[in-house]
């Protein structure tokens, strides 16, 4: 199955945008393209003689690949290409960026061992400065072992067996490899930017690839529309407190962004690193109203109302085949009146957080379960599933598969931060990979005490974090409880399924939702029937947020507001945004 999108995509022009769209530099160069693999044993050694050539950033099971494949748990992908280094980054630090490759990845360029990495939602970076070669093209070897489900690595929706709520794994390298030139004296590695609205201040930290280096400074402007609003010089690592008269606030209806811009200097005072960034001025809250706590935005009630989206494609799994293909799932989400997206137990390229913030989306951000999975009622447990947890006394779960499970949760959070759009972090997910509820919540909160916690959604409920969270199905839509300090939610609801003639993944399979319907009509009057209790429940019984089981279609589910090749939406989108606006009226 294509899309659209597909027929575009070439060696020549595959995710050629920049991929930071918050921390942008000018000086950089795609390594996206044709690349050398093979798949072969862990027991054997790097190939001589590569099987053929594969289309990075997808990974080797997608059609976009070239390859699609499969890859066993016992099995190794080896990827080799070769690249030329610009003739004005002679003097610069080389910088070779991942932005995610799953799972576990070791990298050598020009035969020298630069690096590894495990996790496969978040990047990370190697300075190749030292192993490049004066005269010959560099060469660079990456490796990956990924043992999908049969491993307990954070991993999301992938199963080697594809049904029903499972789908197709993901192997290697999914996101885009970029080199980067930055100053061999020093240069900005990351900032941290926290918006306070009450007291119209944001606070801005740069920091350095080498900290406490009482030589540099920075230079920070903050202008909005093109006209500047405050400029203030600082020491790198060290906190800036700009003020903020007047501030464009953002939100789903206005989503006013505030630009950056970053210069490194010495003591010379010649510029050694620029950088753009933005910013948002929002704050998400508890608060009261009626007797209930609510979901606040900028201090006012809000009702969030997304899609459960886990943001995949028939043609690139993981990866959309083009930067405007992803743009596309988010606006539609937008037109059809939803305010607000559930990223689901996957965590997306940062482009894709960067349109929500321009498009004024809120997110809740889920961390990728891993570790040990539920299976739902009925459902034969996997044979590498040995222990299903009930409470959080009773989980199974080794003490490394954790440490390796909360590394990336930090990473998570720390990455998307600066997002203006994330407005709460969900740890867990019904109860797949659950532990120590509590003190995971409270990790989180102490990580980013500016945004909500979703301790866990549905299913193993903890009393700990902001939101109270029950998923329901059934065609009588369950009523979360009232809690006295957390906000109740239907993290989970709708799952209707309505399959569409040609555009099924397989069309032989039992495609399903948890009711399934044959015609248009039907689709949509059940959908309106769950959506009326919806409005209901906010209305008379403090329900804060509701998320629709899904964006598109997903292999063999077919309960997707568009097909899984997003060609057929099956409630057209102004008719779906006029019925939404009753949930955002007073």
């Amino acid at each position: 199955m294509k899309t659209r999108w597909t027929k575009d995509v070439t060696p020549e022009q595959v995710w050629p945008e920049y991929p930071r769209p918050q921390f942008e530099r000018e000086s950089w160069l795609n390594l996206n393209g044709l690349w050398e693999y093979a798949v072969v044993k862990r027991s054997q050694r790097q190939p001589h003689t590569y099987q053929g050539e594969i289309l990075v950033p997808f990974c080797v099971e997608s059609s976009l690949s070239g390859v699609k494949g499969k890859v066993e748990p016992n099995d190794r992908i080896w990827y080799k290409r070769l690249f030329d280094v610009p003739e004005d980054w002679k003097a610069k630090r080389i910088i070779l960026h991942f932005e995610a490759v799953d799972y576990a990845a070791s990298v050598w360029v020009n035969r020298g061992f630069v690096g590894s990495h495990k996790g496969a939602y978040d990047r990370f970076s190697f300075d190749i400065t030292d192993y490049l070669d004066a005269n010959l093209p560099q060469e660079v070897v990456v490796c990956v072992d990924d043992p999908s489900s049969f491993g307990p690595q954070p991993r999301g929706k992938q199963q080697v067996v594809q049904e029903r709520i499972w789908y197709t794994p993901v192997s290697g390298i999914w996101q885009t490899v970029w080199l980067e030139a930055v100053s061999a004296q020093a240069y900005l590695k990351e900032v941290k930017i926290t918006p306070d609205i009450d007291t119209k201040t944001v606070s801005i930290v740069p920091i350095l690839n080498e900290p406490l280096k009482p030589e540099y400074m920075v230079k920070m402007t903050v202008s909005f529309g093109g006209r500047e609003v405050a400029a203030v010089e600082v020491l790198a690592d060290r906190e800036a407190v700009f003020e903020i008269s007047d501030p464009r606030l953002w939100s789903p209806d206005h989503p006013y962004l505030y630009d950056l811009d970053l210069l490194l200097v010495n003591k010379e005072n010649d510029v050694i690193d620029a950088v753009k960034s933005y910013f948002g001025m929002r704050k998400i809250s508890l608060g009261d109203l009626g007797g209930n706590k609510r979901l606040f935005l900028n201090n006012g009630p809000l009702f969030h109302y997304g899609t459960l989206d886990q943001g995949w494609w028939p043609d690139g799994l993981h990866t959309p085949p083009s930067d405007e293909a992803m743009k596309y799932d988010i606006e539609m989400t937008k037109e059809m009146g939803f305010n607000m997206i559930r990223k689901h137990i996957k965590v997306e390229p940062d482009r894709w957080y960067h349109h929500c913030d321009t498009l004024g989306v809120m997110v809740w951000q889920d961390m990728p379960s891993g570790m040990v999975v539920i299976p739902e009622e009925g459902q034969e447990r996997p044979a590498h599933i040995q222990h299903v947890a009930k409470t959080d006394d009773d989980l199974y779960v080794r003490s490394e598969d954790a440490a390796q499970f909360e590394w990336e949760l930090r990473r998570m959070i720390d990455i998307h931060y600066n997002c203006p759009a994330i407005v709460v972090w969900v740890p867990f997910n019904e109860g797949w990979g659950q532990y120590a509820t509590c003190r995971i919540a409270e990790v989180v909160k102490r990580l980013d005490p500016s945004r909500l916690v979703n301790a866990v959604s549905g299913w193993a409920l903890r009393p700990c974090g902001d939101i109270y969270d029950i998923h329901s199905y059934d065609r009588e839509v369950a009523v979360p409880p009232v809690s006295g300090h957390m906000a109740s939610v239907l993290g989970e609801y709708g799952g209707i399924g309505y399959p569409v003639k040609g555009h099924l993944w397989n069309p032989e399979a039992k495609n399903w939702g948890y009711q399934t319907y044959r015609s248009q009509e039907e689709f949509i009057e059940n959908y309106r029937y769950k959506f009326d209790q919806i409005v209901q429940m906010k209305t008379t019984r403090g329900l804060s947020a509701a998320v629709y089981t899904q964006t598109t279609d997903i292999e063999s589910e077919v309960n997707g507001l568009m097909t899984y090749d997003r060609d057929v939406i099956k409630i057209p989108q102004d008719r779906l945004k006029k019925l939404h606006s009753r949930l955002f009226g007073a």
